[in-house]
């Protein structure tokens, strides 16, 4: 028999991923050895979309929610991947964090995805450059008029258990008893 009639029959002649009828065909998931046990029956919508990640329809994979139960590894191993490639819109990562694989299939899974680039998001830094990261303490490198608090934060003061903000310009952390934002030039960290 061949793969593509045994993953016929494994599926029941529906894509393993989202369960389209038409347009079916096979799927190795890398690495693979051309096993049955290591492809997959997917649909072209599938197909198109894990082999060209720019033309991923994140609501498509929605059927991933089902899916991802299969007791087949290989499907589980497509599904794994595809969640994590979309887990930037939120529901992905929800069911990653719901999904569970044998410790093999897991290293299978892990072992095909894309390794992970140098985050190019800017960090938050002290006077110094040093990163700064939550929980960090730091001191004030100068005197900071509070605005609205009406006191003045002086040089020296240390600042415990920061907090990062959406800018990284900016920490926040309590001086005087006060929640204030600090500007992260004016620390250096403790």
């Amino acid at each position: 028999m061949s793969i593509e009639q045994t993953l016929m029959e494994r599926s029941g002649s529906k894509c393993e991923l989202c369960g389209a009828t038409e347009h079916l065909s096979v799927l190795e998931v890398a690495p693979s050895d051309g096993s049955a046990e290591q492809s997959i029956l997917v649909c072209e919508t599938c197909k198109t979309q894990i082999e060209h990640p720019e033309q991923t329809d994140s609501n498509h994979w929605r059927c991933l929610n089902d899916s991802m139960w299969s007791a087949v590894p290989a499907v589980q191993v497509m599904a794994y991947r595809m969640l994590h490639r979309l887990r930037g819109e939120g529901w992905p990562q929800e069911l990653l964090d719901m999904m569970y694989m044998e410790d093999d299939t897991r290293a299978w899974a892990e072992s095909g995805l894309p390794a992970e680039s140098q985050d190019d998001s800017p960090k938050t830094v002290d006077s110094n450059g040093t990163e700064l990261l939550a929980g960090d303490s730091v001191t004030l490198i100068k005197d900071l008029d509070v605005k609205g608090a009406g006191f003045t934060a002086k040089r020296g003061t240390l600042v415990k258990n920061i907090r990062l903000t959406d800018n990284p310009l900016h920490i926040e952390g309590k001086v005087n008893g006060t929640d204030i934002v600090l500007v992260a030039a004016y620390l250096k960290k403790a």
